[in-house]
């Protein structure tokens, strides 16, 4: 899968990593849910350090279709909020 970083760059993930990936959402859907601004914090880099670790940059001229679209690391609580779906970030 491909995964993009709003205002960083795009990854490539193997399908194997969504359970984590999507295990950190879930964690961040329930802080976002219950107002925990550290927690939210702290869980959006672990979700994108996830990405960055796991994945595998492609060249900052491949233009490959996102799978997934990820807030940027400084992006704010509101801001993450208005790009959920009912499902977090990562459907399913």
């Amino acid at each position: 899968m491909i995964v993009r970083i709003m205002g960083e760059g795009q990854w490539k993930l193997a399908d194997s990593h969504f359970a984590e990936l999507n295990k950190l959402d879930d964690e961040l859907l329930a802080e976002m849910e219950s107002g925990d601004g550290r927690g939210f914090r702290r869980t959006l880099s672990a979700l994108l350090d996830a990405v960055r670790t796991l994945g595998e940059p492609l060249p900052d001229d491949a233009l490959e279709p996102s799978e997934l679209i990820l807030p940027a690391p400084e992006a704010t609580l509101e801001e993450v909020r208005a790009m959920l779906s009912d499902d977090g970030l990562i459907p399913g």
